[in-house]
């Protein structure tokens, strides 16, 4: 197997991680201040953060087109800023990934927040420790089950990513080119082995992302 087959591997497992790291910080962030606060018009903005959930993945590549794209202020900006469009490159992919992944780790974010017992932090509150440190030190270890699967399960999902990518991002081999974009070419041109070397590698990452949810539960029960 050569360079050419191992490129949507990597750059897969690159934009995956990537796109963890970017959904671990805004989930968790974002988790927290829905769980902890009630506001005006908070149901509107979490449902309107959820709906990449239930999207249709061709919907978000083209609303992701609209909000990046040349005719957008954003997208002129970054033309401006780096000398290119961000259509059809591999932060693309990235931010197709993080806005698919986003619910997954919102909601367990949240989740894991509103199970912690609200004493715990008051009482160091109380004690004198800032907001800040109540967050990291108190209310995010009693959340860690629920943030490490949503990590995980953003990452899987980053790693799953098809239609708005190859919308978004397209599919250009050496470039662009994903594990789920390089196995629908495979069966178009009806290389089949091709395309069951990318399943079995998927499988596989899948697999041990999954096994690492159930052995951290474990570690925790």
């Amino acid at each position: 197997m050569n360079e050419e087959f191992w490129f949507p591997v990597q750059l897969s497992l690159s934009v995956s991680c990537i796109a963890a790291v970017i959904v671990f910080a805004a989930g968790t962030t974002l988790g927290k201040l829905f769980a902890a606060k009630k506001f005006k018009c908070k149901m509107l903005l979490e449902t309107l953060l959820l709906m990449p959930l239930v999207l249709p993945p061709s919907v978000i590549g083209f609303l992701l087109i609209v909000m990046f794209g040349n005719n957008s202020a954003p997208g002129r900006f970054i033309q401006e800023l780096f000398g290119h469009t961000l259509l059809f490159t591999p932060w693309a992919a990235v931010i197709a990934a993080s806005v698919v992944a986003f619910p997954l780790m919102f909601q367990s974010a949240k989740a894991g927040f509103l199970s912690i017992d609200k004493d715990l932090e008051g009482a160091a509150k109380v004690d004198g420790a800032s907001n800040w440190r109540v967050f990291i030190s108190i209310s995010v270890p009693l959340a860690a089950r629920a943030l490490v699967a949503g990590v995980i399960l953003s990452f899987t999902r980053a790693l799953g990513e098809f239609g708005a990518t190859l919308m978004f991002a397209g599919n250009l081999p050496g470039k662009t080119q994903t594990i789920p974009t390089a196995i629908y070419v495979a069966i178009e041109s009806g290389d089949t082995k091709l395309a069951l070397n990318y399943v079995l590698i998927s499988i596989a990452i899948a697999f041990i992302m999954l096994s690492l949810i159930t052995y951290f539960n474990r570690q925790h029960d």
